[in-house]
């Protein structure tokens, strides 16, 4: 009996050793503010999961809300002003 498949490209441990370049690097480091904020928010709400959310658990995730909205503006600012460089 004869198999039927399609022929796919092995796969190496040379090909899943590859690290991120410097530019990926840079982008994640660009981002870290934001990634910190989304933690803070994320820890918050899972604070308030397992119990009723009192005034200072309100409190503690809409400041991190807040920091959250923030870090993107900041972000968003941050690019819009590095494509414009850029773009000119």
């Amino acid at each position: 009996m004869k198999t039927i498949a399609a022929p796919q490209n092995l796969v190496t441990a040379a090909s899943l050793d590859i690290e991120p370049s410097a530019a990926e690097l840079d982008a994640i480091e660009l981002e870290m503010p934001l990634i910190r904020a989304e933690v803070e928010l994320l820890d918050a709400q899972i604070m308030t999961l397992d119990r009723p959310a009192n005034e200072l658990d309100e409190r503690r995730v809409r400041r991190a809300r807040n920091r959250v909205l923030a870090a993107r503006r900041n972000l968003t600012n941050r690019a819009g002003t590095v494509q414009s460089d850029g773009a000119a």
